[in-house]
């Protein structure tokens, strides 16, 4: 075939077992992954960009499957292109990719006013497998532009997550005279073990060429076990030197760098699981108090001191977020002018019957604040989120009544923000339900929330307040300025049922109602 076109449509069938599929130009193999390769109507279409391979001859193959391989066609568009974000379950304002599977976020960084959200992708199936790293990019954090995948594969394996960092000093030696490289460090993946490789782009993160000796770190031998992976890369200024956190075996090694390439272990610290993270913040916004911040893919979390080489916990294991959220990274190279951590989680929620599966949970800003229980992580929706509102409602000290009259005017909108506050007097527990399914579940007797433990800061409280997001196929839900925060799957449990306050003769003292506009239009 003689690639005259950007894209090879692609037809998937749900029901065939996974062969491997191989893409040849110039006599060399370019690509290998395994594929549901339809032979007869597909369940959908994915896409593959051959944009590099432009009048130029490909050979493609796939075993015993040559009905299948006679249905891919070349075009500028992908199949279903029209329909693309207007799909009925595709999220509205988190974000999904346009085809195939989502996982772990890697390599967010800011760079000359894009913020870069690579991620974890399989641009061949709606489960996970082939990992890639896809790539998107924002100017505000809200809206998306998709754009090719990253990284691809290699004779080290698939790649797994990572992190980037901008290379202002040129200390690995990839800058190109002014222009700093962005240098991302990943995993590869192969049945053997898990190495860390580093690869660089001079082109604001568009196309990557992997270093030529990698991987940097191999410490299969070391551990004695194939659990090394993810790891987290930033520059530590008091030491002018590069700091890795690296999940290994049990727990998160800390590694130093001068120059990205040569890595030295400094100290491991058990307790943690894939995907690490270490940032320091000011306490309550006290640049002259600050504490370091330790956490793996589940969010749980330490909060202690770090001297370059070694993290010191000093409280925890706390957790800030349960549900659907996992494997949160934050970004690098956030100017210092903004100052804020900003947080991008997976989200676990499927999308179903789609050619694409799974999102990205809203970003937040991480900030560490002071409770009565000791310092404490908090995560909020950024600020930039507000420019999603489309229209605005708010009320003040109703009943249950009064509240359930004026929310469900907003019934049959499918995109919505509700901000309230709960005040508990003759009753136990309180919340919030919307076609059957609890949106907020608050007991005060045994101290829950929709079933899992939560203390306020003001131990006698009778008031909660959330802050709750509903999308096309999830629901987020802030309590207490983002002292916890919890995500789930939105369903529909009974369709004759509206949104309902129940509680026992309770007050919402605020209720204030958004309807927003799609990140897609």
């Amino acid at each position: 075939m003689r690639i005259s076109k950007r894209y090879l449509n692609i037809p998937i069938s749900s029901s065939v077992e996974r062969k491997i599929m191989t893409v040849s130009s110039d006599q060399k193999q370019q690509r290998k992954f395994d594929i549901r390769l339809a032979v007869g109507e597909p369940d959908y279409w994915v896409f593959s960009d051959v944009t590099e391979f432009m009048n130029k001859s490909i050979t493609i193959s796939c075993l015993d499957n040559e009905q299948g391989l006679n249905l891919i066609y070349q075009s500028d568009e992908i199949a279903g292109q029209d329909s693309l974000y207007k799909e009925q379950n595709r999220s509205q304002f988190h974000f999904s990719s346009r085809r195939g599977w989502n996982n772990d976020p890697n390599g967010l960084v800011y760079y000359e006013g894009e913020y870069h959200l690579y991620y974890q992708h399989n641009p061949y199936d709606r489960e996970w497998g082939n990992m890639h790293w896809g790539h998107a990019v924002s100017k505000d954090l809200i809206h998306w532009e998709e754009l090719p995948v990253a990284l691809y594969p290699d004779e080290h394996g698939t790649m797994f997550s990572g992190s980037a960092i901008i290379d202002y000093n040129n200390t690995a030696g990839f800058n190109k005279g002014n222009h700093p490289a962005m240098v991302a460090v990943y995993t590869s993946d192969n049945l053997e073990k898990q190495i860390q490789c580093i690869a660089y782009s001079l082109d604001k993160g568009r196309t990557w060429t992997k270093y030529g000796k990698n991987p940097v770190i191999d410490s299969k031998e070391k551990w004695n076990s194939k659990d090394t992976r993810d790891p987290k890369v930033f520059w530590y200024e008091p030491g002018n030197k590069w700091v890795m956190v690296l999940n290994e075996r049990d727990g998160h090694s800390i590694y130093n760098s001068t120059n990205l390439k040569d890595w030295t272990y400094e100290s491991h610290i058990t307790g943690f699981w894939e995907c690490p993270e270490l940032f320091e913040l000011a306490v309550d916004g006290n640049k002259d108090n600050k504490k370091w911040v330790m956490y793996g893919a589940s969010g749980t979390y330490m909060i202690g001191a770090f001297d370059g080489k070694k993290f010191i916990p000093e409280s925890g294991k706390h957790y800030y977020t349960t549900g659907s959220a996992y494997a949160g990274q934050t970004f690098n190279n956030i100017p210092e002018s903004d100052g804020r951590r900003i947080q991008i989680c997976w989200g676990r929620i499927p999308s179903h019957d789609t050619p694409f599966n799974m999102l990205m949970l809203l970003p937040t800003e991480l900030t560490l604040r002071t409770t009565k229980k000791g310092i404490r992580l908090f995560s909020y929706p950024v600020r930039e989120i507000n420019q999603l509102t489309d229209k605005y409602e708010r009320w003040e000290n109703l009943n249950t009544e009064q509240a359930n009259q004026y929310i469900n005017e907003f019934q049959n909108e499918s995109l919505l923000r509700i901000k309230l506050t709960l005040k508990l007097s003759h009753a136990t527990s309180a919340g919030l339900d919307y076609k059957g399914q609890s949106l907020l579940n608050y007991d005060m007797n045994f101290n829950t929330v929709n079933g899992i433990f939560y203390s306020p800061n003001d131990m006698t409280s009778m008031e909660i307040s959330a802050d709750i997001f509903i999308d096309k196929t999830s629901v987020e839900v802030f309590i207490d300025e983002g002292a916890y925060s919890y995500s789930f799957e939105r369903k529909t449990i009974d369709p004759q049922k509206n949104f309902n306050f129940w509680g026992n003769n309770i007050s919402i003292k605020n209720l204030e109602i958004y309807t927003l506009k799609s990140i897609w239009k």
